[in-house]
């Protein structure tokens, strides 16, 4: 997804971020040493979906916040880390690079790794779209929309491209891909109990140039899934639990990447 950035970032230029020299605020590093610790303490047989539950959980009530790093072609990218803002896409970024840290520089290389291509704090590295999480290294999910459902449907996009010619972020390339999603009249009950705790979830959309417009995570309950994300609707403005199946019909339809 593409993802404009703004927020407290590092001060060290993009070739020399190191884990040991980021600097996060007070109220982040206690909020990522509480994770961790929690992490820590959860048993070796919780899986993975499980797990991003789990973190993911911790963040509800968090203040939404858009557009949170930054950097652009003229601009040099900054590491942000910053747990008391959090926009859907570093949401999951932060949930990804957690679930797989014991200590805070460990998390803060994993966040690098999970957030740039090849682990390399620079703009034309960063995952823009949420498919880059399939498709680029360090690979963080795989793209089991197709095993989902049998009615996916799968459709060329030129991801950076606008309508009129010009591109969604200037300097960065276009790059072709065969984005493949589950029209909304398709997500069935069926559908829905094919989706597994943690599973993160794109809206897709129909616009020239991106792949979806939103992400979130899923956590299956008794009462049909939630759609945990951070939500900047007025009504909300935070990170959010509401009934999947609702959203679902908000959006054209979903792409469905399984964490690793």
């Amino acid at each position: 997804m593409l993802v404009l950035v703004g927020g407290v970032a590092s001060t060290l230029p993009a070739a020399l971020a190191t884990p040991s020299a980021a600097n996060i605020d007070a109220v982040t590093a206690a909020k990522i040493d509480e994770l961790l610790a929690l992490r820590a303490a959860t048993p070796d047989a919780r899986s993975k979906g499980e797990l991003v539950e789990l973190l993911s959980r911790q963040f509800l009530g968090t203040p939404y916040g858009a557009d949170m790093l930054v950097g652009s072609a003229a601009q040099p990218e900054q590491l942000v880390i910053d747990f008391r803002r959090v926009d859907c896409f570093t949401y999951l970024d932060y949930v990804e690079a957690l679930s797989r840290s014991t200590d805070r520089d460990q998390f803060v290389a994993n966040l690098i790794e999970t957030r740039y291509a090849g682990g390399r704090v620079d703009f034309l590295q960063r995952k823009h779209f949420f498919t880059d999480w399939a498709h680029t290294a360090r690979v963080a999910a795989t793209d089991v929309t197709s095993a989902v459902s049998s009615d996916a449907v799968t459709v060329t996009k030129h991801l950076n491209a606008k309508a009129d010619g010009g591109n969604h972020l200037p300097g960065l390339p276009v790059v072709d891909r065969d984005i493949t999603y589950i029209p909304s009249a398709a997500v069935n009950d069926t559908v829905l109990g094919a989706l597994r705790t943690g599973d993160y979830i794109g809206a897709y959309t129909d616009l020239p140039g991106l792949d979806v417009t939103h992400v979130g995570i899923v956590v299956t309950t008794p009462a049909g899934p939630l759609f945990r994300n951070a939500s900047s609707l007025a009504t909300d403005n935070k990170v959010v639990d509401s009934p999947l199946a609702d959203y679902v019909r908000s959006v054209p339809g979903i792409v469905v990447l399984r964490a690793k």
